[in-house]
């Protein structure tokens, strides 16, 4: 742990190692002092607040974006204060105690203040933590900026128009490719389906001509002429 005091090791020590009084409850809690602070303003002052269910010396610790804890003062019940480094004072920071509410003042709050404070209480050798009062500069969010086309010159300019007719003859030469491709696979089965009929057709009026011609065939003599029947011979009375 870097930038650790000892008062701090000795209190971290002391809430791991020692057991919580048994039968009572202590109550710590962390606060911005004016109920209206959401978020601490770069330069301005902050003021935070401990209030504890028994009067027993106040730590303020801050914990950093890191996550490394820094200790920063301890406040006694006499009120006695001992800053990091065993100093009576502080330059950046101020506290103050009224009753069991124990104040710790930054002074001028910048970016290295920023982090999640909590306050301590060593009570019959037990340590209790406040939950994390958090206290970091509020989110800026930045609008990307907006890009502007210069106009130019009428000749380079591309309108809407051009472009929907481009897309237009775009499409049109796709509808005429599909069309095409439609009708091939519809004409060149038909055509071949006519071909074979007409194939058939032809087939079948050869061998008709063919069969006819066996049956109509007469047979002839050797000479040429036809068989003729004798005549019978009348008789005369």
């Amino acid at each position: 742990m870097t930038d650790a005091s000892p008062a701090l090791l000795l209190l971290l020590s002391l809430g791991l190692c020692c057991p919580g009084a048994q039968g009572q409850r202590i109550t710590v809690t962390a606060k911005f002092y004016n109920s209206k602070t959401t978020h601490p303003q770069s330069g301005k002052s902050l003021e935070l607040e401990c209030v504890s269910s028994v009067d027993s010396g106040v730590s303020w610790i801050r914990q950093d974006k890191a996550g490394t804890l820094h200790f920063i003062v301890y406040i006694s019940t006499l009120p006695k204060t001992t800053f990091k480094g065993n100093q009576m004072t502080s330059s950046r920071f101020e506290v103050s105690k009224i009753g069991k509410s124990y104040r710790l003042k930054v002074k001028s709050f910048e970016a290295q203040d920023e982090g999640t404070y909590f306050c301590t209480v060593n009570y019959n050798q037990a340590l209790y933590f406040s939950s994390g009062l958090h206290a970091f500069f509020p989110v800026t969010t930045t609008a990307a900026p907006v890009t502007t086309v210069s106009p130019t010159t009428q000749g380079s300019q591309v309108t809407k128009r051009d472009v929907c007719l481009q897309s237009h003859e775009a499409e049109t030469s796709k509808e005429k490719e599909l069309n095409f491709f439609c009708e091939i696979f519809i004409w060149v089965p038909l055509a071949a389906a006519c071909l074979l009929l007409l194939i058939a057709l032809v087939i079948t009026i050869v061998l008709c001509q063919k069969t006819r011609r066996r049956r109509c065939r007469c047979k002839r003599p050797a000479n040429g002429n036809p068989k003729m029947k004798p005549k019978v011979p009348s008789q005369q009375i």
